[in-house]
């Protein structure tokens, strides 16, 4: 029998898993594409020579709708690359269909800029129930990074002490501002306060306040700051012995500067103001003034590294190492007409998908990566174009 994959959501990301579940049709079965735009899945579904992908158009944000949807295409496994703010709703329909679940990243509500994996974990007594499994944070970060340290947990450590994870992008599309994915989570994310684990306790910080410089492998030195990301609210709970967990991300200068600008006039708000007599929400209206991510993949240019640092004991000894993962910008647009950012979060949602429909990684219930046996997802990393490096420091 034939599975059949619903991937929900056609934005840069999207197109990249379409692309990547396309070249791994075996597994796959038939695919296919939904997004409120049909148009949207239509254009990427044009992109594909070596099937047809059958498009639908879904409100996401409607439990219903897309309960429908799953059960009008007969879908297996259900990839939720949408908005996160639309994770709860997709993942009680697949609890009303039993039907396989897997997102990129955790749910957040649209009216609070917070990250938490609590509601998500909520469901997992519900898809125990249901018989199914749902796969949370199958992207690069999360999701890699979460790969990445159980690998280390399992071959380098007997005990990991700290970790730092190191998010870089130096890649240049020539505007003078821009978002590498959705602006109102990115700038939401990046705008929050930070937030590491120490000692068994979260510590708040204000935004960018700690900055370090990291020598990136194949970039070089990058002013890289810690931010709050939500991989860490699983790992403190799956890495044993852990003492510290840290996220850090590369900004330039003009990105900031501009980004402080646009807090101080209150454009990154998520309250509605009063607007000639109508109500618009100020982030919403600066997304419609920003280049669409999606449109990015032509022009960019240098690359993304994103790794994980470790530190820790093995046979008694101190021991330090450096997972890490180099993609090209202007080589994943020639594979899949998309940029790196989009490259790197969609190669992994198909991988967890793909391990998921061969069972290698199927438990019931609702699950981070990091809870699975790291090695068959490190090896198609390097058989899917995500090869990764390892350093000793």
């Amino acid at each position: 029998m034939k599975n059949k994959t619903l991937i929900i959501g056609a934005g840069g990301v999207g197109r990249v898993v379409v692309h990547k579940c396309a070249m791994n049709a075996d597994i796959f079965g038939d695919i296919v594409l939904a997004s409120r735009t049909k148009s949207k899945c239509d254009a990427i579904a044009g992109e594909i020579k070596n099937m047809t992908i059958q498009t639908e158009s879904v409100d996401a944000d409607d439990t219903q709708n897309v309960i429908a949807l799953i059960k009008k295409v007969n879908a297996d496994i259900v990839i939720n690359v949408a908005l996160p703010y639309q994770d709860l709703t997709i993942m009680d329909a697949c609890i009303a269909t039993k039907v396989d679940y897997l997102d990129t990243a955790n749910y957040e509500h649209p009216d609070e800029a917070k990250f938490e994996y609590r509601l998500q974990w909520e469901r997992d007594a519900a898809f125990r129930e249901a018989g199914i499994m749902g796969l949370l944070g199958s992207g690069f970060d999360p999701g890699v990074t979460n790969v990445f340290c159980a690998y280390a947990q399992k071959h380098y450590f007997d005990e990991i002490h700290t970790i730092d994870i190191l998010d870089c992008n130096a890649g240049d599309h020539g505007y003078a501002f821009a978002t590498n994915f959705n602006p109102e989570i990115n700038l939401r994310e990046v705008s929050a306060n930070g937030r590491y684990w120490e000692d068994g306790k979260w510590i708040q910080t204000q935004p960018m306040e700690i900055k370090m410089v990291w020598d990136y492998p194949e970039v070089g030195p990058k002013d890289s700051y810690l931010l709050y990301h939500e991989e860490m609210e699983s790992l403190v709970k799956h890495i044993k012995g852990l003492k510290r967990i840290r996220f850090f991300m590369t900004f330039g200068e003009s990105y900031l500067t501009h980004m402080k600008c646009l807090q101080n006039v209150g454009m990154l708000g998520i309250e509605p103001v009063e607007h000639q007599g109508q109500k618009i929400v100020p982030m919403e209206f600066l997304k419609t003034l920003l280049p669409d991510p999606a449109s990015l993949g032509p022009r960019t240019k240098g690359k993304t590294n994103i790794g994980v640092v470790a530190e820790g004991i093995k046979d008694g000894k101190k021991r330090k190492i450096y997972i890490y993962q180099v993609s090209d910008h202007e080589q994943c647009y020639a594979e899949v007409k998309s940029q790196a950012v989009s490259y790197t979060t969609g190669v992994p949602a198909m991988i967890g998908a793909k391990l998921m429909l061969e069972k290698v990684w199927y438990k019931e219930g609702v699950h981070n990566m990091e809870e699975f046996d790291p090695d068959p997802f490190m090896d198609e990393l390097n058989k899917q174009g995500l090869p990764w490096k390892i350093q000793e420091l």
